[in-house]
């Protein structure tokens, strides 16, 4: 069974108090419940992660080969910071689909630029919740298209 890892950036555990008009309602645990259950219904596991720690975020992806053959990731702010985890998902090698609850390109101009985009097999913005799903849902297919 392909074992998938969900990882949420700075300030994602804020979800449903945050922002709302930006961000929405739903909690975080809200998500990762959807996506669990999302994930058995394509028959795969999904775990999911959320740290306000860039080091901690490196750490998961770093160790994540041992254990998960792909990564939804919402980098959060580090998106348009973090030299250090576009570098991990490089060395790591694992496919990786990059999310956002917002539409990152039509916010403040500092947004626009993600790190990450480009060692991405995609990016998902702007859909809310269901960028995660449409997310876990393209980088499943991925896989399967690769085995």
């Amino acid at each position: 069974m392909l074992q998938i890892l969900v990882l949420h950036g700075p300030n994602l555990n804020l979800l449903g108090t945050r922002e709302p008009a930006v961000y929405g309602a739903a909690t975080l645990a809200e998500i990762n419940a959807g996506l669990v259950t999302l994930g058995k219904e394509l028959g795969v596991a999904v775990e999911a992660r959320q740290s306000n720690i860039e080091g901690e975020l490196v750490t998961w992806i770093q160790q994540a080969p041992s254990q998960f053959q792909g990564l939804v990731f919402n980098p959060a702010a580090y998106t348009h910071t973090s030299i250090a985890l576009r570098d991990a998902i490089v060395g790591v090698g694992l496919p990786m689909v990059e999310v956002h609850l917002s539409n990152i390109h039509g916010r403040e101009s500092f947004r626009h630029r993600s790190y990450l985009a480009s060692v991405a097999l995609g990016q998902i913005s702007g859909f809310g919740p269901q960028s995660y799903v449409l997310g876990l849902r393209a980088l499943v297919h991925a896989l399967q298209e690769k085995a």
